[in-house]
């Protein structure tokens, strides 16, 4: 087995060589499972900690565990990539957030919300983005798809978990959206995305 400074070099290694966070268990096939869940976070931690004055930092997702740039680094790094990400409209934005706060929801509980008509572009393009995905049927006749948010959304957004997206009432001064509720309805399964904390 590695001494400490060896592992945290190969954990650095395979992060900064991953296209995709790192999750506790793949970091610890790293070491053949000779490193426990507690030493590799503390490794982790002490990794993260070294990173601190650059201007890429360790950061833990919903995912995993990922290298990346600061936010103040980031406008200049996207000078070298002219290529702007996807714009979204505002009908898709609105969607994304009822369907973040309120997951798991229905189509009709987007449309009863927006008071517009949900087409299936908007949903085709969360889809696609992999930002939300069906996570089951409500138990009502037609059995409605119920839609709930991804890791790989909280990972776009450097998040752990849901719990740490911004409070509604912020967001819903952008969109115009009413309060959610306190809990889903009781038929209604709660959303494998929204209880992933951090590994």
């Amino acid at each position: 087995m590695p001494n400490p400074t060896e592992a945290k070099r190969i954990i650095e290694a395979a992060l900064l060589a991953s296209q995709e966070p790192l999750a506790l268990p793949d970091l610890k096939r790293l070491f053949d499972d000779q490193i426990g869940t507690d030493t590799l976070r503390r490794l982790l931690d002490e990794l993260r900690e070294e990173w601190s004055g650059r201007a890429v930092e360790l950061v833990n997702v919903a995912s995993g565990w990922r290298f990346q740039t600061k936010p103040e680094f980031q406008p200049f790094v996207e000078r070298l990539n002219p290529d702007k990400p996807p714009r979204y409209s505002r009908a898709v934005m609105e969607t994304l957030a009822i369907i973040a706060y309120r997951q798991p929801v229905t189509r009709g509980d987007i449309e009863d919300i927006r008071g517009v008509t949900v087409s299936a572009q908007i949903i085709q393009a969360l889809e696609s983005r992999g930002w939300i995905d069906i996570v089951g049927h409500r138990d009502t006749p037609g059995r409605p798809a119920l839609y709930a948010t991804t890791k790989t959304f909280l990972d776009d957004l450097g998040l752990r978990s849901l719990e740490e997206l911004p409070p509604l009432e912020e967001i819903a001064k952008t969109l115009e959206l009413p309060p959610a509720p306190a809990q889903p309805a009781a038929n209604e399964p709660t959303s494998p995305v929204a209880a992933a904390g951090a590994e």
